[in-house]
């Protein structure tokens, strides 16, 4: 069999395109993830393209495997994914040694290329790239929000869901196949099945994923803040498999810069939701994602972040410092915070949420969690309890020597913390 290699970069939903992809190759050649060793006749390369930093980096990976093209190292070179859909025509002209590119959602026409043939006799099942407990299940594609800084509705067009069946039955496909964690992703999950169904569905359709058999922890990921479902909150109150945890980027806190950016939602409105999902799950957990130095961003505005931060004390944080994204709204805008600023003040809002972390983590000294081992490493069992999601958030670090295996369940003791790292026995 020749050797396919498929090079995922940027998000847990590009992920679930090269699975796909590579289910679809998966009859007829030997297809690998990220693989650093070997030799491969194939190279495909899924690019992201939402921020500099990620384009930088898919650039680099793409004229890195360009240059062992050009020496013969590799057969063929197919570049696809978001960059590609942006910078299709500037890409091609500077690096001729790609053979083909594609754009976003082409990864079915990458497969037909490479098969030469419709694709009517090949296999729906993807091949999951993750630990074989854990996968991604998308259910839309695109988003009708329209930040002002974000090029995503540009780059993936419209929202556009899945039909519920689909979903269901590859939810299903997934479980049967050993995944015990579906982690449910989008470019915006509360907004599903408006298009499809006239209505938010979201609620329904989880409740749906809890009953399959085999599938035991549901994570949510990318939800909205604008229009939130009350009866979300019900269910994940209520349904044990539905794990206690949103992932929720508010972007910002001071009105005038979330109107700026277009978010729908006001400061005011952002403190009531979080008020209320609090108090209808009082044990969830908040993930959220703020930029800073965005057009205009005072050190006031700025310091109403900081304190917004510091008041609400999310359980996880990330940030980013803002980039102006040609296409979008706020590109029209001058960029006038500068460099330096920019990441001095994602060092404090860093800082802020570090002491926070430390906190809550060492507020989990002497409970008892379920966990779910995710791998071995070194001295350490890794693994992640329902309050974290893979490589972004907290890990579990349980002794090697005492008896776990990965792809299983422990019910496990906290007994130190630090930042982002737990520390804990087996009960």
């Amino acid at each position: 069999m020749l050797k396919v290699n498929i090079i995922t970069l940027g998000c847990s939903k590009n992920l679930v395109d090269s699975e796909q992809l590579a289910g679809w190759l998966g009859k007829d050649y030997k297809v690998c993830f990220d693989s650093e060793k070997g030799h491969f006749d194939i190279v495909i390369i899924n690019t992201c393209g939402f921020i500099k930093d990620a384009k930088e980096e898919s650039i680099d990976e793409v004229l890195r495997y360009a240059e062992k093209r050009k020496k013969g190292k590799i057969k063929l070179l197919i570049v696809f994914g978001c960059l590609v859909q942006r910078y299709r025509d500037e890409l091609s002209k500077e690096i001729p040694e790609v053979d083909e590119f594609f754009g976003a959602n082409d990864f079915k026409l990458i497969a037909g290329y490479i098969l030469k043939n419709n694709l009517s006799d090949c296999t729906t099942e993807r091949k999951i790239s993750t630990p074989s407990h854990y996968a991604y299940l998308k259910i839309s594609e695109g988003c009708d929000k329209f930040c002002s800084f974000c090029a995503i509705p540009y780059i993936r067009g419209r929202h556009v869901s899945e039909p519920k069946e689909k979903i269901i039955s590859q939810a299903e496909a997934l479980a049967e196949q050993g995944v015990k964690e579906l982690i449910v992703v989008a470019q915006d999950t509360i907004n599903y099945g408006t298009d499809l169904y006239g209505r938010h569905c979201i609620t329904d359709l989880l409740r749906e994923i809890a009953k399959i058999e085999g599938i035991e922890w549901i994570r949510l990921q990318y939800s909205y803040p604008n229009d939130f479902p009350e009866d979300l909150l019900d269910l994940m109150s209520k349904e044990p498999k539905i794990c206690k945890y949103i992932d929720m980027p508010l972007q910002h806190i001071d009105n005038a810069i979330l109107s700026s950016m277009n978010r729908h939602i006001t400061s005011e409105e952002i403190y009531s939701l979080i008020e209320k999902i609090r108090a209808k799950v009082p044990d969830i957990c908040l993930r959220t994602t703020l930029i800073v130095g965005y057009p205009g961003e005072s050190e006031q505005q700025f310091e109403a972040l900081e304190d917004f931060v510091s008041k609400v004390r999310f359980d996880r944080m990330g940030a980013f410092t803002y980039s102006p994204e040609e296409g979008t709204a706020a590109y029209q805008l001058p960029d006038d915070v500068s460099e330096e600023t920019k990441q001095e003040r994602l060092d404090r809002l860093t800082q802020i949420q570090q002491s926070v972390s430390l906190s809550l983590n060492q507020a989990k000294a002497g409970k008892v969690f379920k966990v779910l081992i995710d791998r071995k490493e070194g001295d350490f069992f890794v693994g992640r309890t329902e309050f974290d999601s893979p490589e972004v958030d907290n890990e579990v670090l349980i002794p090697a020597e005492q008896r776990a295996e990965v792809g299983k369940f422990v019910l496990a003791k906290i007994t130190a913390a630090e930042e982002f790292d737990l520390y804990a026995d087996i009960v």
